[in-house]
């Protein structure tokens, strides 16, 4: 260990599992096979509230390859948990359509999923569901709190309905609708159990140490029983945040019958029963005087969950910290309704609640005659509107002034449907960014050997976004050495623990303990040679957590972009995006760059496609796969940049990194939708932006 001229941190190396992800040497879940493995497949519910009476074991057992059959009669019983959708097929009762009912384990997938098949499954059906979001739900109530411990309601001053100063007022309704995360490696997992109390599971998941504690409760299990391994996984975007069903079946399997089991989701079932985003409604009411300043705004927010696991997204809350107004309401209700529990999907809240808020805040531009930016400027906050605490950064005048030199904002028309080319009206709209900067206690080993090689050790897990190489440059500057000098271990439950991969908190978290491992490492190691049998330092975090200062601290950003509808059949193209962020120091410029683009085409998916269509007849979604269910793709937009500005915050980690996951998704969708307002004149807010919303008005 020894001082290096440059910083790794900074500097764009390139992903460290690059080459082995694209020729194949990267295992995903499911790729591992220990021996004498079988195969799981499930039974759906195919009704969507009731109870199951029967099931016919018969023909499925008469296959010589079947090995055994699981109905709730005869499961092993789980052990008492929060997360009540884990307790897989503990009861005749059914939830929602998709749940799994049934599982057969086989020694081969075909024969199992055959098997399947042939259950006869006899239900006591509820009738039609009750599966619809409405603001008038007469079962709507309000949650303790909302996700990730926010409040449910805060009232600040008096609500706009109460503020008859202004004659100048926004007071609309916006939805979105079911999003599902589409990660590109289905839910998956591999289970053995070595014996009675001790299981090893390979599971595609963002949180090895919590599917590590989760089943350490479900199978009464010491922690340090099970280990939870996920070296490599295909996506997640909160989709796979938390223990989720395929890991306790394909664990439960394994203890039915003593073999490794594989279970892997088809790609219908993680439209299903793994979670997907709340579709939301949202009643948005500004107020402001005729220079365009806010004196109240209220956002009221509706949102639904499964009758057995209630989440309730914090749709409302970004709207506490962007704008300031001396009169606020921020409201969450929630409504139990016959369908799978909703879970994180990127940015979960803050996405869906900034579009409903940034198109307000448009709508109260064109109201007023000021520009879209600068109605923004003028309602900078000083502090954090939601406490009065200073901030730590906020970059929200940078992002936006910048962002509209660069995108070319001055040359736009004052007045919606302006600029036509062809059979083309085009617009350009913006939308302001935000997000918590979230860091989570960790724990982390650094080692170094008697022949000097270093190897650095995690719990953490990499689901795509660059993490083992981000976390390498990290370590490496806190050692005085270069990245290729440091080995980096994690995606493993038996290395220090580690909090998920979610809320954009994973380098921050993650680094503060390496970086706190390694410095001890070098602080231990002094000048001295390095003893025969190494040295190593586990460092936590949790101390130094506890005792950041009292400030407010987030990531903040402002999106541009430009949209081309066609006057004919209303179809919409985005043509150019940039969004421009203030996200404290960036330890890697080519992975940030990735990350935050990935987020923007999040935004256009939300804007324009993406959109899980309730079955209301039937439950669950009619459109569960990817030939109905339509992503975003490169082509979908030509030209996207993403930049970020100038940021040093030293009330961060002790790299000054903010998270980046998520800020690239809030804000984005509404600078599209304000593109197509831009365009043509109509208001769409309703999401997504459909042909038929947007073809009655577009006639010469």
């Amino acid at each position: 260990m020894t001082s290096i001229a440059e910083p790794s941190i900074g500097t764009p190396i390139r992903r460290t599992e690059s080459v082995a992800k694209v020729t194949g040497a990267a295992h995903y879940a499911a790729e591992h096979k220990p021996a004498e493995m079988l195969y799981c497949a499930y039974v759906p519910a195919t009704i969507a509230a009731g109870t199951v009476t029967a099931v016919d074991t018969a023909a499925a057992l008469d296959d010589p390859a079947v090995v055994a059959v699981i109905w709730h009669g005869n499961a092993p019983t789980l052990g008492e948990i929060d997360d009540t959708e884990l307790l897989v097929m503990q009861s005749n009762t059914v939830a929602y359509r998709g749940q799994i009912v049934a599982a057969v384990v086989a020694s081969s997938l075909e024969a199992a999923r055959e098997a399947a098949e042939s259950l006869g499954v006899d239900y006591d059906d509820r009738g039609a569901p009750d599966n619809e979001l409405t603001a008038d739900h007469p079962k709507l109530y309000a949650p303790e709190s909302v996700n990730a411990g926010f409040p449910t309601d805060v009232t600040v001053g008096e609500p706009v309905s109460a503020v008859t100063s202004s004659g100048h007022t926004v007071d609309a309704w916006y939805s979105t609708a079911p999003l599902h995360n589409a990660a590109m490696e289905p839910h998956a997992t591999v289970a053995r159990w070595d014996d009675e109390n001790s299981l090893t599971v390979w599971d595609s998941t963002q949180a090895p140490s919590g599917v590590q504690a989760d089943l350490a409760t479900l199978f009464d299990l010491e922690p340090d029983k099970v280990r939870v391994i996920a070296e490599h996984v295909g996506g997640g975007f909160g989709g796979k945040g938390s223990t989720r069903p395929n890991a306790v079946l394909a664990a439960m399997a394994a203890r039915v019958t003593g073999k490794p089991v594989v279970f892997s989701l088809p790609r219908q079932g993680t439209f299903d029963m793994v979670g997907y985003r709340t579709p939301t409604i949202s009643h948005v009411q500004l107020a402001s005087d005729a220079d365009g300043r806010l004196t109240a705004i209220t956002h009221d927010t509706f949102q639904q969950t499964s009758t057995i696991f209630e989440f309730c997204e914090q749709t409302a809350e970004p709207t506490r910290h962007i704008y300031a107004a001396d009169n606020r309401r921020t409201t969450h209700r929630v409504v139990a309704l016959d369908v799978g529990s909703p879970r994180w999907m990127r940015a979960p809240g803050e996405a869906p609640g900034a579009f409903a808020v940034e198109s307000a805040i448009d709508e109260l531009s064109y109201a007023l005659g000021i520009d879209p930016v600068e109605i923004r400027l003028r309602n900078e906050p000083s502090v954090d509107p939601a406490d009065g605490k200073p901030f730590s950064s906020r970059s929200v005048v940078e992002c936006l002034t910048h962002g509209a030199e660069r995108f070319g904002w001055a040359d736009r028309p004052a007045r919606p449907r302006q600029t036509r080319v062809g059979r083309s009206l085009i617009g350009t709209g913006v939308g302001v960014a935000s997000y918590p900067v979230l860091i989570s206690p960790s724990t982390a080993n650094a080692r170094v050997e008697a022949d000097g090689s270093i190897v650095v050790s995690i719990a953490a897990s990499d689901i795509g976004t660059g993490a083992r190489t981000a976390l390498r440059q990290i370590a490496a500057d806190a050692l005085g050495v270069g990245a290729d000098d440091v080995e980096l271990r994690l995606g493993d439950s038996a290395l220090p623990t580690a909090p998920g991969a979610g809320g954009s908190s994973g380098t921050s978290s993650w680094g503060w303990a390496i970086t706190k491992a390694c410095k001890a490492l070098v602080d231990k190691r002094g000048s001295d040679p390095v003893p025969a049998d190494g040295l190593e330092v586990t460092a936590s975090t949790d101390d130094d957590i506890e005792g950041m200062a009292d400030v407010s601290r987030m990531a903040f950003g402002a999106h541009f972009a430009e949209v081309r509808v066609d006057v004919d059949t209303g179809e919409v193209r985005v043509s150019r995006m940039l969004g421009v962020y203030g996200i404290g120091k960036v330890m890697n410029p080519r992975l940030a760059r990735s990350q935050l683009i990935g987020g923007m085409m999040f935004g256009l998916g939300m804007a324009l496609m993406e959109e899980g269509t309730v079955d209301t007849q039937f439950g669950g979604f009619a459109n569960h796969d990817l030939a109905e269910y339509h992503v975003t793709a490169c082509a979908d937009v030509p030209e996207i940049e993403a930049v970020w500005v100038e940021e040093n915050d030293d009330d961060l980690s002790p790299m000054g990194s903010k998270g980046i996951g998520e800020i690239g998704n809030v804000g984005s969708t509404s600078a599209i939708v304000n593109a197509v307002f831009h365009a043509t004149g109509i208001r769409v807010r309703d999401l997504p932006v459909r042909l038929d919303k947007l073809v009655g008005g577009l006639s010469d």
